[in-house]
C-alpha cells in the first residue's frame, strides 16, 4: 500500500471532522493526518479537502484561516465570514497567535531548546524563522538501528514564532532531530523502520492548542486538540513505562 493510502486512513470514514470549538464566527476542528486543508495542484491525487468536508457538515461557507501541512493532525481554524477571516489571518500574520505543536523525534534532544534559523523559500528569498522547543519525555526502546543496539526517542513541545513553510519539520532536521514520518525533511531510514516494526507510516507532528484574543469579544480563546489514534499509539509504544 502507498504512503498516501496508508496516511489517509486516519481519516474519519463517516466524514464527520470534530469540531473542537464554534461561535457565530469561527469554527475549529481537529484535522486527520493526510487531509488536504484545501486543493493543490501538488496533491492531484487528493479528492477531499478539509474546507469541503467542513462546509459541507456546517451547511455553509468556511475560510481556512492558517494552514497545516497535509501529514500534520491537530488544531486547525476556520473563520465563519470574511470579514473574520481579515482579522484573524491578521493577527497570524502579526504573530499575535500562540502556536503550540508536540512531535515524537529521533534522539535525545536538550530540555529546552531555541533554534533561530532562517530558511529560504522555493523563489529563494531567505526568510527569519524561530522556533522554541521544550523536552516532555525521553525514551530509549529496544530496536537496534544500524550500529546502535537500541533506539532513543523524544516527545518534544513546539513553539513557532513564524509560521514559514514546513517551518518545524525543517528546524528539527537542522538540529539533526528529525521528526519521525518526515518526508522529504526527516531520517527515511527511520521511517522505514518504523514502517517495518510498528506498521506507522503517518508523520508524528500534531498540532496541538492555539491561543488568541477573540478580535470581536476581545475574549482570550485557547482551543486544544487530542492526538489522534495512530500519534496516540506510538505514544503507547515507545513511551510505555
Amino acid at each position: 500500500m502507498g504512503e498516501e493510502s496508508i496516511e489517509r486512513a486516519d481519516i474519519p470514514a463517516e466524514r464527520e471532522l470534530p469540531v473542537l470549538y464554534r461561535d457565530e464566527e469561527l469554527v475549529a476542528i481537529n484535522k486527520p493526518h493526510g487531509l488536504l486543508v484545501h486543493r493543490s495542484m501538488i496533491a492531484s491525487d487528493a479528492s477531499e479537502f478539509a474546507v469541503q468536508l467542513l462546509r459541507d457538515q456546517l451547511g455553509q461557507r468556511v475560510y481556512p484561516v492558517h494552514r497545516l501541512d497535509r501529514k500534520t493532525g491537530g488544531v486547525l481554524l476556520f473563520a465563519l465570514n470574511e470579514r473574520m477571516n481579515s482579522l484573524m489571518q491578521q493577527q497570524f500574520a502579526e504573530g499575535k497567535v500562540q502556536k503550540t505543536y508536540r512531535a515524537i523525534v529521533r534522539g535525545y534532544t536538550p530540555d529546552d531548546l531555541e533554534i533561530d534559523y532562517p530558511l529560504r523559500r522555493e523563489d529563494g528569498v531567505v526568510q527569519e524563522a524561530f522556533t522554541r522547543l521544550k523536552t516532555l519525555r525521553r525514551t530509549e526502546v529496544n530496536l537496534p538501528f544500524g550500529k546502535h543496539p537500541t533506539s532513543r526517542y523524544s516527545l518534544v513541545e513546539l513553539q513557532p514564532t513564524t509560521g514559514r513553510l514546513h517551518q518545524l519539520r525543517k528546524h528539527m532536521a537542522h538540529v539533526f532531530h528529525p521528526i519521525i514520518g518526515d518526508r522529504p525533511h526527516g531520517c527515511n531510514k527511520q521511517n522505514k523502520l518504523f514502517k517495518e516494526q510498528f506498521g506507522m507510516d503517518t508523520m508524528l507532528l500534531h498540532a496541538q492548542r492555539i491561543q488568541f484574543q477573540h478580535p470581536v469579544t476581545g475574549h482570550e480563546i485557547r482551543v486544544s486538540a487530542p492526538c489522534q489514534a495512530e500519534f496516540e499509539r506510538m505514544l503507547a509504544v515507545l513511551f510505555a513505562d
